[in-house]
């Protein structure tokens, strides 16, 4: 076997090179770690970006760009997200993930805020280069006499993953106290959060307004992360009833609620009125399909823990959740290349939309985003691979939980309105939230002295 030091015995520029710690990771996996976990990651955010690649139809209408999404332009498309809608499977896993890596911090003694403290910024830092970089191109293409409309649509279809992290950074600040809360009251915690989200759901029916049941953004992907508490804590794997029973029931229950209640089909995007959309904020209906998505998970992982320990698929599952955040904030950004070097000048062939041609067409669409996507990857993912240093005096848990709740108030002005911020724009740029969110994420980084760490698993 080949060294991979250099003459001086330093490690080389190959072994140096990203793939080559990915590599070494894999290698190195120990055998306590549940690999079927890591697994459900990487084929969550494949679903994902195959989804909104799929769903996305860029047009080009009197040479402007323009779009139109699938799920509102053939009568199977709403059906069709039960299986593309996997935010539960990511909160699953996150739940069984934060559950794992906040025992190991308190068995090293470690303080909660530190621990709040490191996961956050594994988030924040590819985000803020993803932010900047988004707001930048926004500014150039105002500068370069865009339709200020056809631009903003534009950074908001790129920044489409942003509303992601609002809800984990919440869950994320909210994980000690929850973690803590499960392993004392058991099913009650997430009997209650799915309580507060049926009342939400009623309360949207009695007015007619979504915004009375914000909070059900937060509560709903709270109930879904409790359960991946719970599987971590053993309580859904010491027989296989509890996956049957969840898989059976999730299923009964949001078919039931879809077929007598007040809720719509689709569990991505807006329902027709007056019935509810299942994911604008998370409904009853949604907590169904995330336990029979979890029931199912749960059953299927006997099955394909064993071909896991093969060495290039687990390679393979290494890689896409080393880089699998910068994948879930860039996948979206292809399309608005694509869409503008390729739709725009009549490079790329336009059908009509849901036509047997356009399906057809959706392959090579589908193999020049991926090319797309895989070269932004190789640019952005040192932010997201790269040490972070860890923090020898724990932080302020009030400085942390302050950082992230400003981080947090300046994401939601970017992502959820498009772009447009909440606070007074200056030149048309929403400024204030980058300025907001900048503070915040200081704040985070900076309290508590940091030494060199390894490089995150």
């Amino acid at each position: 076997m080949s060294s991979t030091n250099g003459p001086d015995g330093a490690p080389s520029a190959r072994s140096r090179s990203p793939l080559a710690r990915v590599r070494r990771l894999a290698e190195a996996t120990p055998a306590r770690r549940d690999r079927y976990v890591d697994l459900l990651r990487a084929v969550a955010i494949v679903m994902v970006v195959l989804g909104h690649w799929l769903a996305s139809a860029v047009t080009v209408t009197d040479g402007e760009l323009g779009g139109v999404n699938l799920l509102y332009e053939v009568d199977w498309a709403p059906w069709a997200t039960w299986v593309f809608q996997v935010m539960p499977v990511f909160f699953l896993v996150g739940g069984y993930a934060n559950a794992a890596s906040f025992a190991k911090q308190r068995r090293e003694g470690g303080s909660a805020a530190a621990w709040v403290q490191s996961r956050a910024l594994r988030l924040l830092r590819p985000t803020a280069v993803f932010v900047l970089l988004l707001v930048v191109g926004f500014a150039l293409a105002l500068a370069l006499g865009f339709d200020p409309e056809v631009a903003r649509t534009a950074v908001w279809l790129a920044g489409i993953a942003l509303w992601f992290l609002v809800v984990y950074l919440a869950v994320i600040a909210l994980a000690p106290a929850m973690i803590a809360w499960q392993r004392r009251w058991g099913w009650g915690v997430i009997v209650t959060l799915v309580v507060v989200v049926g009342a939400g759901d009623l309360a949207r029916v009695l007015t007619g307004s979504d915004v009375v049941a914000g909070g059900n953004y937060v509560v709903g992907w709270l109930a879904v992360h409790q359960l991946g508490v719970a599987w971590r804590e053993g309580v859904l794997t010491r027989t296989r009833r509890p996956a049957y029973l969840l898989a059976l029931g999730g299923a009964a229950v949001a078919v039931g609620l879809i077929t007598w209640g007040p809720y719509g089909v689709t569990m991505v995007g807006a329902a027709p009125p007056p019935e509810l959309g299942n994911a604008d904020p998370p409904t009853l209906a949604l907590m169904g399909l995330a336990a029979a998505q979890t029931g199912v998970a749960l059953l299927l992982r006997p099955v394909v823990n064993p071909w896991l320990q093969r060495p290039r698929v687990w390679l393979g599952v290494v890689v896409v959740n080393a880089v699998i955040l910068t994948i879930f904030l860039w996948h979206m950004v292809p399309v608005v290349i694509a869409g503008a070097t390729l739709m725009l000048p009549g490079l790329f062939p336009q059908p009509e939309v849901a036509s047997g041609a356009w399906f057809a067409l959706r392959v090579p669409w589908v193999l020049v985003l991926a090319v797309l996507l895989a070269v932004l990857v190789a640019v952005f993912a040192w932010f997201e691979t790269a040490a972070l240093h860890k923090r020898t005096v724990a932080p302020s848990g009030v400085a942390v939980g302050g950082g992230i709740l400003t981080c947090v108030a300046a994401l939601a002005g970017l992502g959820v309105t498009g772009m447009e911020g909440v606070l007074p724009p200056v030149g048309g740029l929403p400024l204030g939230e980058v300025a907001l969110f900048a503070l915040g994420l200081a704040v985070v980084w900076g309290t508590g002295r940091s030494a060199p760490a390894e490089p995150r698993r």
